[in-house]
């Protein structure tokens, strides 16, 4: 279960985060509806220790993210809205590095990493470099990336950004697959987007 406890996020005068509440159970597919700007990503950013909080709290099977982060992160799969990839590094390089960061112990590594190549349909394109792949399969790399190990939450922020409506196709499929058995916050500015895929949808606008 995720708890976020009146969440709030000042930059020096703009709340970008405004006083936000909310609860999602386990196993849900949850969707942050908002325009640009909304502060969708702030608080996904929040949500997963990237940055920190005003005030709030946000629990995290328990762990409170802003004070018992590592057992928090332990938790979760996040997938920002640009991956963070090596473009030198091979698809299958760059998860097997993702999976010694997750300390994934090393007889599971092989396995852990073909699997969510397999969900990611990346299998194919295992050995080439990630520079030379289209953003919809950096994209499929990220998300191979994000749920390594498969922790029991899933943070997407943007997952279908600048992608052919084929891939978007292919990535709301992994997603539903994925909430079988996971939980799942997805954000994104595209009300079909959210409708397509989720159980449960929060609108946020200027931070509320």
């Amino acid at each position: 279960m995720i708890e976020v406890r009146n969440l709030v996020k000042d930059y020096g005068g703009h709340l970008a985060v405004d006083h936000l509440s909310f609860t999602i159970n386990d196993g849900q597919i949850y969707g942050f509806l908002g325009p640009n700007g909304a502060g969708k990503s702030t608080t996904m950013n929040i949500m997963t220790g990237y940055i920190g909080a005003t005030e709030g709290d946000v629990l995290i099977n328990g762990h409170n993210i802003l004070e018992d982060g590592e057992e928090a992160k332990k938790c979760i799969g996040y997938l920002p809205e640009l991956p963070p990839l090596y473009v030198d590094m091979t698809v299958e390089e760059q998860l097997q590095f993702a999976a010694e960061l997750k300390k994934i112990p090393k007889k599971d590594r092989n396995e852990a990493v073909y699997e969510v190549m397999e969900l990611a349909k990346l299998v194919d394109v295992k050995g080439r470099l990630i520079r030379n792949l289209s953003k919809g399969y950096r994209q499929r790399v990220g998300l191979a990336q994000a749920v390594l190990g498969f922790p029991p939450v899933i943070i997407l922020d943007e997952p279908t950004v600048g992608l052919d409506p084929k891939q978007i196709i292919e990535i709301r499929d992994t997603i539903r697959r994925l909430g079988q058995n996971h939980t799942v916050i997805l954000s994104s500015h595209i009300l079909s987007e959210v409708s397509a895929v989720c159980d449960h949808i929060m609108i946020i606008d200027k931070g509320s």
